[in-house]
């Protein structure tokens, strides 16, 4: 009998898109040298997710890329049936590489609230259709990675907006946290800039996405800022965060956040803030309303999660990445 090649022993790499960030999808494909996989992703006539895959994918080491962003329901559900789809199809492993991972912001019950954990609840979705491993940027909350039954490699945004803060080559900057639930990530940027000041911005919010700004801790007179944030929500908290500095003195502020979620009146209130630039990553897709403002700039995170699924096929370290 003859010997069987080694070459088709190895399990093919296979990326497919949903329709959440298909341009995303596009750029890690062809950072790895590949073809998307086809696939027709879309609706029948009453709303329901079609999915079809028109390529073998029996025994592939398979990745879909789709962030949980609006229509979050929609997206949700695609990825769910093309997990479901590509199981019944007989792949070899599934990877969900989530960009953004929508729900994250409802990870615990509040003073015994009759509330869902509904990041566990997606959790929980995608564990029993099948998935067998997740892969996400930033996740608004580390200990959601405890609701998987499966391996999470929850990566980091922060090499990517730090290396566009460096290229300002700014005198003496300030970080800033935009709020007391930040300052871990603002002293983990300010430290890799050279040990720069930081200063906190002290807030009250009498309601969800409304923020009250009170004052500022630490000083911030004739000097640019950076605004450090995992995701910019209605942008209302970042434009009057903006406010307290410039009114404090700054010189200049930017907004550097890794998930542009920007929903409900995002443009509106970025539009009239005083903001001198967005820096975002391409985690989510942005509208053309934020595009029209002309001072939001999108960084790609494709170069970091082709690394990651180039790692994961090769059963490489995700960490070793950002040591």
């Amino acid at each position: 009998m003859s010997k069987v090649s080694e070459e088709l022993t190895v399990p093919d790499m296979k990326i497919f898109a949903g329709n959440a960030t298909p341009e995303l999808a596009k750029k890690i494909a062809d950072r790895l040298y590949i073809s998307l996989g086809e696939a027709k992703v879309g609706s029948f006539s009453d709303g329901e997710i079609s999915v079809e895959f028109t390529e073998n994918v029996r025994g592939a080491d398979v990745f879909i890329i789709q962030s949980t962003c609006a229509p979050t329901n929609n997206n949700l559900m695609e990825l769910i049936v093309m997990i479901d789809a590509l199981r019944r199809a007989s792949a070899g492993r599934i990877t969900a590489v989530m960009p953004y991972f929508g729900y994250a912001r409802q990870d615990r019950r509040v003073r015994s609230a009759r509330v869902p954990i509904t990041a566990k609840v997606v959790a929980d979705f995608l564990s029993s259709v099948g998935v067998d491993r997740v892969l996400t940027v930033d996740l608004h909350a580390e200990q959601i990675q405890g609701f998987f039954d499966v391996p999470v490699d929850n990566v980091f945004g922060t090499p990517i907006l730090l290396e566009d803060m460096l290229e300002k080559n700014l005198d003496n900057p300030v970080v800033v946290s935009p709020d007391i639930g930040g300052v871990v990530r603002a002293r983990a940027v300010a430290k890799l800039l050279d040990d720069a000041d930081l200063a906190i911005i002290d807030k009250r919010r009498p309601k969800a996405n409304v923020a009250q700004v009170m004052h500022i801790i630490g000083d911030v007179e004739g000097r640019d800022c950076f605004i450090v944030d995992d995701m910019i929500d209605t942008g209302g908290t970042l434009a009057k965060a903006a406010e307290a500095l410039k009114s404090a003195g700054a010189r200049n502020v930017y907004a550097y956040a890794t998930h542009p979620v920007l929903s409900g009146n995002a443009a509106e209130n970025l539009k009239n803030s005083v903001i001198d630039e967005i820096i975002v990553t391409d985690s989510i897709p942005l509208t053309p309303e934020i595009k029209a403002l002309g001072n939001v700039r999108q960084l790609t995170l494709s170069g970091m999660l082709s690394e990651a699924i180039r790692r994961v096929c090769n059963e490489e370290s995700i960490s070793a990445m950002f040591k």
